[in-house]
């Protein structure tokens, strides 16, 4: 039976080239993604998927009245359930993702669930990627070339972004976020500051986020700045003897206070934390500790709308 919530009735399509759709979902905060769609002649090809089953199946109808068929191709930008439980409701795709973001699905499963119990999530049900990469690949989508690029740690280990050259238009998964804050938790700091400069040399004039609106190559700026005062926050932090938690509560947010879900700040710092001694990018750290001091700064458990 499909499942149907009124809450997923503000998601659209939005066309940002010729045959070239952004899927937006508001307002872009927690499990709220993106999706993208290319279309071309009687193909297609998704990137991303929904967080829940009712979701998942909201964005399928949208896709089907652009496209004479199903995508014939489901790209995972990286493992994470909002970005990728959806993907059963599209059984005619070959999925498609970095190697490490196959390993890394299997790994968590649905664990996301666990994490907002009250969300209606539906009787979802994990499909992994089927054909996997390491560094590249070109999908042909009728007329429509796009290279899968892994450009490195960022968000996470196993990201990869979409990239149409013709239509200048990315799709980067959650590697930026339009008015949301970063999130590096599972990834690198130093690594989403490699990762951003690859992104802005890609020389696209359309983005389209994992969260949040589509925009244009100044969301790279930003996810700049943000990482780099993190960084600051933390070798003040470890300078003064201190926390991450208590670094980030006396951390003046300036012009990052309108991000949604700033309380992402805790676990960025513990990355940073790490790194600056000496952790390897995307080495592995207590999520579950990490995951704690978020709420505890929030107050409560953030909010999920999914």
């Amino acid at each position: 039976m499909t499942v149907t919530s009124s809450a997923t009735t503000d998601a659209r399509l939005h066309e940002v080239a010729d045959g070239v759709f952004a899927y937006i979902q508001p307002d872009g905060g927690w499990c709220l993604n993106n999706a993208g769609l290319i279309v071309s002649g009687r193909e297609a090809a998704l990137v991303d998927t929904a967080a829940t089953e009712a979701r998942a199946h909201r964005l399928r109808a949208q896709v089907l009245t652009v496209s004479a068929t199903a995508p014939r191709v489901v790209v995972n930008t990286h493992s994470h359930g909002d970005h990728t439980f959806g993907n059963f409701v599209f059984p005619e795709a070959v999925v498609v993702g970095h190697e490490r973001t196959r390993t890394e699905m299997a790994e968590i499963g649905l664990h996301l669930t666990g994490l907002w119990p009250e969300v209606c999530w539906g009787d979802i049900e994990v499909v992994l990627p089927t054909l996997t990469f390491r560094d590249r690949l070109t999908l042909t989508v009728g007329r429509t070339s796009a290279e899968v690029l892994h450009l490195g740690v960022a968000h996470t280990t196993n990201d990869s972004v979409v990239w149409l050259p013709d239509q200048r238009v990315v799709f980067t998964g959650d590697l930026a976020m339009s008015g949301v804050t970063p999130f590096v938790m599972m990834g690198s700091v130093t690594g989403s500051l490699e990762v951003t400069a690859k992104l802005r040399a890609l020389g696209a004039e359309t983005v389209v986020p994992g969260h949040g609106p589509v925009c244009g190559p100044e969301i790279f700026d930003t996810t700049e700045r943000y990482l780099r005062w993190v960084r600051e926050v933390a070798r003040k932090g470890i300078e003064d003897g201190v926390p991450a938690l208590e670094a980030a509560r006396t951390a003046d947010l300036g012009e990052f206070a309108g991000l949604l879900d700033s309380e992402r700040l805790v676990p960025n710092l513990h990355r940073a934390y790490a790194e600056e001694a000496g952790a390897e990018q995307g080495a592995a750290l207590d999520v579950a500790t990490m995951f704690g001091e978020l709420i505890e700064y929030h107050g409560s458990l953030p909010a999920c709308h999914a």
